[in-house]
Order: C-alpha cells, then structure tokens, then sequence
C-alpha cells in the first residue's frame, strides 16, 4: 500500500484503537493515538481523563485548548517526520474528535474548534478517515462492561448522543475523506469492513 496518513474515529467503546491496531499490524503501518502519542502528549491525556473531583472541573475551553495542544507536538514531533519518511501511520483519534466531542458534545462552536485545530496541526489532514459507527446502546454496553469510565466516557448518554451526531454530520460534510464503517459485529467481521473501506479509498 502507498504510504499513507489514516485516522481512526468515533465515540467510546466503538471499537475504533481494536481496529486502528489491526489495521496496523496488518499492513505494517505506524501506530499512534491522540491524545498522548509523545511523552508531553500523555501528561496532557492524564488532565484529560482525570475523573477525580479536580479533573471534573476543567473547563470545556482548557479541555479544547489542551486537546489542540497535544496535537500541536504530535504532529511536529511523530505524524510529519513519520510522513516525510515515507511511513504509512494510523492514527486513533484526531481532528474528528475535536469537532465531535468539543464542539457538538461540550456546546463549543464547532468553527472555533475547526480552526483551532487546523492551526495546531499546520493543516494536516488525514487522507483517509474511518468512523467506526456504533448505536448508542452498543456503546453505552460496552462502557459498562469492559473498564471504569474515565472523565469524558462518564459524561452520560446525552453527551455521548450529542458525539454521535456530530460524528454523523462532520463525516456526512466530507464524504471524500471520511469512511463509515458498521461497528457492530465480531471484531474480524469489522476488520474486514475497515480493510474493504481502507483499500476502496486508495488512490
């Protein structure tokens, strides 16, 4: 495969990083993740996350700012050196997330995030997207069976149905980039949906 720049998007407990990691293992792609794919990355993922009484506090314009700058040095520090060396790299989560969970799930205007975003990462955009599209109460079994919540993923059903739209709109806004993949089924089953979507949209 050409070497190329594909990022992994949806709401928790999608199945998305199951599927990015697949995806990479099988052909031989450079894994990453926001936030937290550099070392500054993860200290700024623990605010993220933190669920404690603290953490709660944050507000949803730091939440946005810290999101844009996590992807500030990991795009100069892994996703463009990667790319000039010629290496394919997978993503799980990027800009997407932004516009989802920021914009239409915290209430910011989704413009605002766009542009910080797109100023955070010099305007660096995935050539492919995949969306891993689950229902809401796919997603919301899967958070209560498989780990503790963390700050985001305790926000309730609400945020997570406000996500899920916004995923459906951004992705619906550019259907060149973005690929909406049925997340439901057993993980090989979704593998090969991702794979046919991955290798239709190869130039």
């Amino acid at each position: 495969m050409t070497p190329r720049f594909i990022a992994f998007e949806g709401c928790d407990a999608s199945g998305k990083s199951t599927q990015a990691r697949i995806l990479a293992d099988r052909i031989g792609a450079l894994l990453t993740r926001e936030p937290g794919g550099t070392a500054g990355g993860r200290r700024i993922r623990s605010l993220l996350l933190d669920h404690s009484p603290e953490g709660r506090n944050l507000d949803v314009r730091a939440e946005a700012l810290l999101m844009a700058a996590d992807r500030a040095q990991h795009v100069a520090e892994v996703l463009r050196p990667g790319l000039a060396a010629g290496l394919t790299i997978i993503t799980d989560r990027y800009i997407g997330s932004s516009l989802a969970y920021q914009g239409y799930g915290r209430g910011l205007a989704v413009a605002e995030v766009r542009r910080i975003s797109e100023w955070a990462s010099g305007g660096l955009w995935p050539d492919v997207i995949v969306l891993l599209r689950v229902p809401l109460e796919t997603a919301m079994t899967r958070l209560i069976e498989e780990r503790t919540p963390d700050r985001l993923e305790n926000e309730g059903a609400g945020f997570l149905i406000r996500v899920i739209a916004g995923f459906d709109a951004v992705a619906a806004a550019d259907p060149q980039r973005w690929r909406v993949v049925d997340g439901v089924g057993s993980v090989d089953a979704v593998a090969e949906r991702v794979w046919k979507a991955v290798e239709d949209s190869a130039p």
